[in-house]
């Protein structure tokens, strides 16, 4: 499961004055944030009639990704960067309301991969047939509907333009929340296979991206799981990546060139990389304990190698004094003992770079 905090927009789909939506939304609100907290979810509420969108008027296919429109490049945003969504909907004639279908056709890869929940409300049937209608639509677009459901009956649920209080309806409410988040969970290694700049990795199923200042919490994860052993052969407690705070490290992923290896969203193993005058700086290259002699560890420094900036001479990377087996690797890879100074402990390695590389 993810570490990071999960990000849901509540979309009031009810642009019409004088509408129930907003009463709805803040019901909603309000009866999901003990549990939202618990979890460690974000709730977003957006009301699809603050974000002026007009009917789709953009030229390009929306699969392109090319928006004109400042309106349309604002919702991308939004929508990228949301982890699912839960649409607060009436049910017009039989359908889901305009406002949201137009809202949905603006986009294509941002929704991808995510779940969506419901909360309906109407008359007759509560809203049902808006949410069968709407399912037919979002489907197309790979987003994916969970089971669980909230249907208000209007004239037995509310009063003076209010949600009245009922315990059932906030427990269903937070079952609904809760299968988002499962559901939510089991698909990001599906969004992260569909992230720009990502590509297939050295093990059947695994993938391979830079990693991002949000990466922070999975790669403090990895660093403390990785580095015991080499506290453990070097004996000594003092390396920085055992004490890092995530925030440390968000600090530096912003600034290193890091590569991280995924499969089914558990971060494997990781290397970064970055400039300094004419050396190629190698660091933190890291295999999860249960993956290792697998070459996984050889696959990620010649990738760190491969992206050395022009003008760089020399790569240079540091290790445990001690550290017998990761020395053997490097210098299997070519690098050599050099008398450079490093941080108490350690020992500097060195490989040229080809002229082609410079």
């Amino acid at each position: 499961m993810s570490t990071k905090a999960t990000r849901v927009l509540v979309l009031i789909c009810s642009t019409r004055p004088g509408a129930l939506g907003p009463a709805v939304g803040q019901w909603l609100i309000e009866a999901l944030t003990p549990r939202a907290v618990e979890l460690g979810v974000q709730l977003v509420p957006v009301a699809l009639g603050d974000l002026n969108l007009p009917f789709l008027d953009e030229e390009e296919h929306p699969s392109s990704g090319v928006y004109r429109h400042e309106h349309t490049r604002r919702w991308s945003a939004m929508v990228d960067a949301a982890d699912g969504f839960i649409a607060v909907t009436p049910e017009y004639n039989y359908g889901m309301p305009a406002t949201l279908k137009n809202a949905v056709d603006y986009l294509s890869r941002e929704w991808a991969w995510k779940p969506i929940g419901f909360v309906s409300y109407g008359n007759t049937s509560a809203g049902t047939r808006a949410v069968q209608h709407a399912k037919q639509v979002v489907t197309t677009l790979r987003l994916v509907p969970v089971g669980a459901t909230v249907a208000i009956r209007i004239g037995a649920a509310t009063e003076n333009d209010r949600v009245r209080p009922d315990t059932a309806r906030d427990t269903a409410a937070v079952g609904l929340l809760d299968e988002l988040v499962r559901v939510g969970h089991a698909l990001r290694p599906m969004r992260e296979r569909a992230r720009a700049g990502t590509r297939s990795g050295p093990l059947p199923g695994s993938y391979v991206r830079r990693l991002t200042p949000d990466d922070a919490p999975e790669v403090t994860v990895l660093q403390r799981c990785c580095w015991v052993d080499e506290a453990v052969v070097n004996d000594t407690m003092a390396i920085p990546a055992l004490h890092e705070s995530p925030g440390e490290v968000r600090d530096w992923l912003a600034t290193w060139h890091t590569t991280g290896i995924w499969l089914d969203g558990r971060l494997l193993g990781m290397v970064r990389a970055r400039r300094v005058d004419t050396d190629w700086q190698v660091g933190r290259l890291a295999v999860v304990p249960d993956l290792r002699g697998q070459g996984l560890g050889r696959w990620l420094l010649r990738t760190a190698e491969a992206v050395a900036r022009p003008g760089c001479h020399r790569i240079l990377l540091y290790t445990g004094a001690k550290s017998l087996r990761n020395i053997d690797l490097y210098r299997s890879e070519g690098y050599q003992p050099m008398p450079l100074a490093g941080p108490g402990g350690t020992t500097c390695l060195a490989k040229g770079l080809a002229v082609r590389q410079r």
